[in-house]
């Protein structure tokens, strides 16, 4: 997160679903939403770990941009469920 003084780096912190989300103000009204996995392990997407993602666009407020985290940590989550078991039998 890049911060250019206190005002502009307002947090919010929540968990959900095995995911912590940090939105925070980027700008004057500009809420934008990080993610990463609540055991602080990488989010490996298509064999490319991420430590953390930034997740949305400039939303105009944090609520706006934890809802567009959560559905992106559904997609991830439901990604996993779908994808992880037709691996394992293809490599058993």
């Amino acid at each position: 997160m890049f911060c250019f003084g206190i005002r502009h780096c307002r947090g919010r912190d929540m968990n959900y679903d095995g995911f912590q989300i940090k939105a925070f103000e980027a700008g004057r009204g500009l809420w934008h939403a990080s993610i990463r996995r609540a055991d602080l392990k990488p989010v490996v997407i298509d064999g490319v770990s991420f430590p953390e993602l930034e997740v949305g666009f400039a939303w105009s407020s944090a609520y706006a941009a934890v809802a567009d985290a959560k559905s992106r940590i559904d997609y991830l989550n439901q990604r996993c469920v779908n994808v992880e078991p037709k691996w394992e039998a293809a490599h058993a």
